[in-house]
């Protein structure tokens, strides 16, 4: 679909951030609407430190979405950049997504967003994201609760389920109402902004957040090192080129270093194996992929390691 096909005087376009609390869902519900996987996602909280750009284009509109760090009390360096990443794409965008977990009741995490966005004065829609997972039982009683904390503003509230779906068409026709009518801003087949480099890196991470312990995941990094495209040997079974892809995996102490790594070298095959299997879906071609572990003593709270790692600070 190019350009020309959309009518220039009805279509609109523009910026949304999807903001809330860490793990609320904002990387699951982005990989649904844009239909793939450019978001990395796990159970655990802060999966999200790169702001990435997602580009959701219908017929009618396209919404370039950010989807943000989650908002929490940072207790480093790392923390405080990912946070200030947040609340600064506040202020650029046309309107925000305020996602709460549907299921549960309201905390203080959630009234410190509440706050903050009440003082901005970008237009906020409300999703209560995995309303799924809400007993019938208890529905009407979490309704009742958020309709309370919201009772300040006139932000419109969709129930909807990142995980199945359910509600976003809904949510997708609200968002495009706060859109200024302009032209299309990326090609349409155009589903993500970032690097190639950075997605790759954010592969590798997911695995480490999906295998290893709670002491692990949020001390990595992960920065692509070499990217080589190679031509296939004259015994391959298939003739496509192959990708090989050289990583260094960050960590902040020796005995980090051991987790990840594992016995006889097994965790770091499981985390190498999840990641290249992924990564051949992204690069549509097999994929060779050498992973090594480097210690950097409290890489998190030093503003060099920092920035050269991509978390750089405004």
């Amino acid at each position: 679909m190019t350009l020309k096909e959309f009518p220039a005087r009805s279509f609109r376009s523009g910026f949304v951030a999807f903001v809330g609390r860490p793990n609320v869902g904002k990387s699951t519900l982005v990989n649904q609407l844009v239909g793939q996987k450019v978001a990395i996602t796990s159970p655990v909280a802060q999966t999200t430190r790169n702001r990435l750009r997602a580009i959701l284009t219908t017929p009618d509109a396209q919404l370039v979405i950010l989807d943000t760090p989650g908002i929490h009390k940072p207790h480093h360096l790392l923390g405080e950049r990912l946070v200030q990443s947040a609340r600064s794409s506040i202020g650029e965008v046309d309107v925000v997504l305020l996602m709460f977990e549907g299921f549960k009741l309201p905390g203080k995490g959630d009234e410190f967003i509440v706050r903050l966005l009440q003082n901005q004065k970008v237009p906020v829609v409300v999703a209560l994201n995995k309303w799924d997972l809400a007993s019938r039982a208890n529905q009407d009683n979490i309704e009742d609760s958020y309709q309370k904390l919201l009772s300040n503003s006139d932000w419109p509230i969709y129930r909807c389920s990142a995980t199945t779906g359910d509600g976003c068409d809904s949510l997708i026709a609200e968002l495009v109402n706060y859109l200024p009518l302009g032209p299309q801003l990326y090609p349409s087949e155009m589903v993500c902004d970032q690097p190639e480099r950075v997605l790759l890196a954010d592969l590798i991470r997911e695995q480490v957040l999906l295998h290893t312990r709670e002491e692990i995941p949020h001390s990595v990094a992960v920065r692509i090192e070499r990217i080589e495209e190679m031509s296939p040997g004259k015994e391959a079974s298939s003739k496509a080129p192959s990708t090989a892809i050289l990583a260094t995996v960050f960590v902040e102490r020796k005995s980090q270093k051991g987790i990840l790594i594992g016995k006889g070298g097994a965790m770091l095959k499981t985390i190498g194996h999840g990641a290249r299997l992924q990564m051949q879906k992204l690069i549509d071609g097999p994929v060779y992929l050498e992973l090594f572990v480097k210690v950097v003593i409290d890489w998190r709270s030093k503003p060099s390691r920092l920035n050269e790692l991509g978390y750089e600070g405004n």
